[in-house]
């Protein structure tokens, strides 16, 4: 009896046994838990897209509208990674990132382009738009054809052209309202020969820094003013460190969006038309945004009110215009003629 009930216990607990590894192999073998690593390294393509501003200013709520729309439209199978502020690359060595391949996608200001292609600086030319839709008109005409084109010998593809807006002047040192008014004081710049060349016949000095350094400089004296879109001064607190705001609207501030050439030619087809389906929609939405965040960020300055503001008057308006129109004649030696004759084009319509 006693054997019998010993073989008995021997088979139930081989069959437990049995049924128990049965379970676990299921479990082993069943669907993985859907984590962003596993899902990257093993289905996700993932986009790095790397920017010097904060996620509050236009570029920022362009890029999450963008990272949202691929997301949706590619069912989370390509995910965009951002990383704001700064937070892996700055304006000066972001775009030798992006044709190294460190980084997928980034959005540099024009003039950071024109590091690497100078006909870039064609968007830094002064007074060249009168409004939105001029800029509009660049961006979807001649003009941007000819700026995209000029990316691929690089390693670069251009995916489309993002707004901020137009810039403004601020100073510590008192009202920008007349060409004199600029004589021998500090500006900082972004890196392109043609602001310099506009400060230059501003007689003003120049000091190209970082935009994340920006704030500090102005604080600690090392400038006395710079140029700055509307959105940039309030989401910086500009108006902590800078007395004085001239809306001028002399120039402006846009961004190329950018991709590895190397990484993008790796996509499939369909992987390239939905990112350029969903930069299409992000772009339309994010350049009317940028209008409307200018818009609220101006009434909001004027409410915190600590800036001295003065608007240009048709009149020094004429006065900046013509001490500046030299810097056109200097263009002609950075950029093409092709492209030169498209900013004449553009600027015979007004």
């Amino acid at each position: 009896m006693k054997t019998f009930f010993g073989i008995m216990m021997f088979i139930v607990i081989g069959l437990l046994t049995a049924v128990g590894f049965g379970f676990s192999w299921q479990l082993g073998n069943g669907p993985l838990v859907n984590d962003d690593e596993q899902i990257g390294l093993n289905q996700q393509t993932i986009i790095r897209f790397s920017f010097v501003v904060a996620e509050n200013t236009p570029k920022g709520l362009a890029a999450q509208k963008f990272a949202q729309l691929v997301k949706a439209k590619t069912n989370d199978t390509i995910k965009v990674e951002l990383f704001p502020n700064g937070t892996l690359y700055n304006e000066t060595d972001e775009v030798g990132a992006l044709q190294t391949g460190s980084i997928q996608m980034i959005a540099p200001s024009f003039s950071n382009i024109s590091e690497v292609v100078p006909e870039w600086m064609a968007m830094d030319l002064p007074f060249v738009f009168q409004n939105d839709e001029d800029v509009a008109k660049a961006f979807q005409g001649k003009i941007g054809n000819i700026l995209l084109r000029k990316l691929e010998p690089k390693g670069i593809v251009g995916l489309g052209f993002w707004a901020n807006g137009f810039q403004q002047m601020t100073s510590n040192r008192g009202v920008l309202a007349h060409p004199e008014d600029f004589r021998d004081l500090k500006f900082r710049i972004l890196p392109s020969k043609i602001i310099e060349s506009q400060f230059r016949h501003l007689n003003a000095k120049t000091v190209p820094i970082p935009f994340n350094q920006v704030y500090r400089s102005m604080e600690s004296g090392q400038v006395d003013g710079g140029e700055n879109t509307i959105s940039n001064i309030y989401s910086k607190k500009l108006y902590q460190v800078q007395k004085y705001l001239t809306i001028s609207n002399h120039a402006y501030l846009g961004y190329g969006v950018l991709v590895n050439k190397v990484f993008w030619e790796k996509l499939s087809a369909d992987q390239q038309k939905t990112i350029n389906e969903a930069m299409q929609e992000a772009t339309v939405w994010a350049n009317q945004n940028a209008i409307e965040i200018n818009r609220k960020q101006w009434n909001e300055l004027q409410r915190i009110g600590q800036m001295n503001v003065h608007l240009l008057t048709n009149e020094e308006r004429d006065e900046w215009q013509q001490v500046l129109e030299p810097v056109y004649e200097e263009a002609q030696s950075y950029l093409s003629k092709e492209l030169m004759d498209a900013v004449n084009e553009l600027r015979q319509e007004y």
